[in-house]
């Protein structure tokens, strides 16, 4: 009879207070495990939406702003390169920009922005991901004899136009992306967030 000097009551709570103990430490080790999994707070400012005043930015020049580790390029159009775009659709891939991943639908449209006068692009060339650079003047270039203005991607010569079309016969598949972005008012850009409910 070797249940005889066992207390029940007594074996019930040693292991309720096994099991509450235990539990506590796989929580205590549980909460920094799973605390680790959270992005940083450096991670969480970088994919934080952006604010910059475009309030000096001139007609013909472009202001880069720095979102998610990427260059955002912001060009202020002439008149003169706006009306330019539609005599380039002959020479693009994609001209009316029908790849949905390229732009958010209220920037599906011939100058691919809210407000004409404002291209938004991230500056990340979509063939193996060089930054372009930007060719306003429209004149004969050593890459394109008929160069209208736009961004020439050194590394594999892809071509995008004053909206960030692509070119035909360029290594680049696709146009350059626009970001989600809205206008708080004539001057300020915000990036990072859709422009429903803003100016």
């Amino acid at each position: 009879m070797a249940d005889q000097g066992v207390d029940p009551g007594r074996r019930r709570f040693l292991t309720a207070t096994t099991a509450v103990v235990g539990g506590a430490g796989v929580m205590a080790a549980a909460i920094p495990f799973l605390s680790s999994w959270q992005p940083s707070a450096r991670a969480q400012s970088a994919g934080a939406p952006v604010t910059e005043s475009i309030s000096k930015l001139q007609a013909g020049q472009l202001l880069r702003i720095t979102w998610r580790g990427q260059p955002v390029f912001v060009v202020r159009r002439t008149e003169q390169m706006l009306k330019a775009l539609p005599g380039q659709d002959a020479r693009l891939r994609d001209p009316n920009s029908d790849n949905p991943d390229q732009q958010p639908a209220y920037a599906k449209n011939a100058h691919r922005s809210i407000k004409a006068e404002y291209l938004v692009l991230v500056g990340i060339c979509t063939h193996l991901g060089c930054v372009p650079l930007f060719k306003p003047e429209v004149m004969a270039q050593p890459f394109d004899a008929d160069w209208s203005g736009g961004f020439y991607c050194p590394c594999h010569n892809s071509r995008f136009d004053l909206a960030g079309r692509v070119y035909q016969g360029v290594p680049a598949p696709s146009n350059l992306r626009v970001p989600p972005h809205r206008f708080l008012d004539d001057n300020t850009l915000q990036i990072g967030v859709d422009t429903e409910g803003a100016v």
